[in-house]
C-alpha cells in the first residue's frame, strides 16, 4: 500500500519500511540498555551500575557508528551515565 508508481520507487519503499523497522529495534534495545544503567543508578547499586555500563557503552557506540544517533549524542550520553556512575 504505497503510493509509488514505478518498480524502483516500490522498491525503495520496501526497502525503508525494513529499515525503519531495524532501526526501531535497534533504538528500544539501545534505551533498555540506558534504561537497566539508570535503574541500577538509582537503586544504588555500584556494582550492577558499573556492569550495566559496560553493557550501554557499546551499545551507543554501534548506533553512533551505524548512523542512528549522532556521535556527540553518544558520547555526551556516555560522559553523563559515567559520571553518575562514579558519582556513587
Amino acid at each position: 500500500n504505497t503510493l509509488a508508481n514505478s518498480a524502483q520507487a516500490k522498491k525503495r519503499a520496501r526497502q525503508a519500511e525494513t529499515h525503519r523497522q531495524l532501526n526501531a529495534s535497534q533504538r528500544s534495545a539501545m534505551r533498555t540498555k540506558v534504561k537497566a544503567l539508570r535503574k541500577a543508578i538509582i537503586a544504588g547499586d555500584k556494582e550492577q551500575a558499573v556492569a550495566a555500563f559496560q553493557a550501554a557503552v557499546p551499545v551507543l557506540d554501534r548506533m553512533a557508528r551505524k548512523g542512528l544517533i549522532h556521535k556527540n549524542t553518544a558520547a555526551r550520553g556516555k560522559s553523563r551515565l559515567n559520571n553518575a556512575v562514579r558519582a556513587m
